[in-house]
């Protein structure tokens, strides 16, 4: 058995991997799994006047074990992945994309004014900078507002306490993703926009094709199982949260929805979907330090991991 350490990846960002663990896929696999808990001692706080990922340290949940050398790998989305990779002090690099395809939405509170995209230009949005939560807010709202009408500001990563800062009034509107769009709906607040994104693994040299091949084998064989009966793994959403949050708790699997939940195989990332991600995220002024999006992708690995994986196929 291979030991590999991950860091703690919540449902919506990792529900197969989840599911592997749980239903003993890893091991089939060759690989015994330890999670590492990248949320410990992270300050939660909203910060009105933090307006940009400039100076931000994006390593301050996902990466940060693994930038320690306490973790062999973590999930986290695509655009920040690129960004930590940018950063990394121990030469990490995205192997491919993971298996959940995240969903996410903009929301505002009950009381709100804002009932479309177009209306919340210049109100204050509160994102994760360099989360997925942050990117796609820029993305949702691009197509219907000119650039310097989108107003974020740095609110904590963790849907459940950007919720509670939104409604508190310390921002106008901030991005969730599941259960806590569901919870937020219950509360009365309005989805405004929704969309779903990718997310990549990003690993450290200790993990080899032969590694990532085993791990995207027992991956794939979530997704099947997930596919094949969603219904069957949405406690997850649930359950992932239901010790620390009552509210939480309180929501069946009725209230969630199927349709918010989808995972694909892991697959490499898409060349020329690679060099468009990089184009967008160099016109937001990040990237400023690399010259090339395959500066940032263990090509190599990439390539022969999924090879293996595809191979495998029964």
């Amino acid at each position: 058995m291979k030991n590999l350490v991950l860091e703690t990846t919540a449902p919506f960002q990792g529900l197969p991997e989840l599911v592997a663990y749980d239903e003993g896929l890893f091991e089939k696999e060759g690989l015994l799994v330890e999670w590492a808990d990248r949320e410990a001692g992270v300050e939660k706080k909203t910060e009105i006047d933090i307006t940009s990922p400039k100076g931000v340290n994006p390593f301050a949940s996902h990466g940060r074990l693994f930038e320690q050398g306490k973790a062999d790998m973590y999930n986290a989305c695509e655009w920040g992945n690129y960004c930590r990779v940018q950063e990394t002090g121990v030469k990490s690099r995205q192997l491919g994309r993971r298996a959940i395809v995240t969903y996410a939405a903009l929301v505002v509170p009950p009381d709100s004014p804002v009932y479309t995209a177009q209306q919340l230009a210049n109100r204050t949005i509160g994102v994760p900078f360099y989360f997925g939560t942050h990117y796609i807010a820029l993305h949702l709202l691009e197509g219907f507002l000119p650039r310097d009408m989108i107003k974020l500001c740095q609110a904590p990563n963790g849907s459940r306490v950007r919720l509670a800062s939104m409604l508190k009034g310390e921002v106008e509107a901030t991005t969730l993703t599941e259960p806590h769009i569901t919870l937020a709906e219950k509360k009365g607040c309005r989805p405004i926009c929704s969309a779903f994104f990718h997310g990549t693994e990003v690993a450290s040299d200790r993990v080899d094709a032969e590694t990532y091949a085993a791990f995207n084998r027992a991956v794939r064989e979530a997704v099947r199982r997930i596919n094949a009966n969603k219904r069957a793994y949405l406690h997850y959403f649930i359950d992932y949260h239901a010790k620390n949050d009552p509210e939480i708790a309180a929501l069946t699997i009725d209230d969630l929805r199927e349709s918010r939940v989808v995972v694909c195989d892991p697959a490499p990332i898409p060349l020329d979907e690679m060099q468009r991600t990089f184009d967008w995220l160099k016109s937001w002024g990040m990237l400023e330090a690399t010259a090339s999006p395959f500066d940032l992708v263990n090509l190599a690995v990439q390539t022969e991991a999924h090879f293996r994986t595809a191979a495998a196929r029964p």
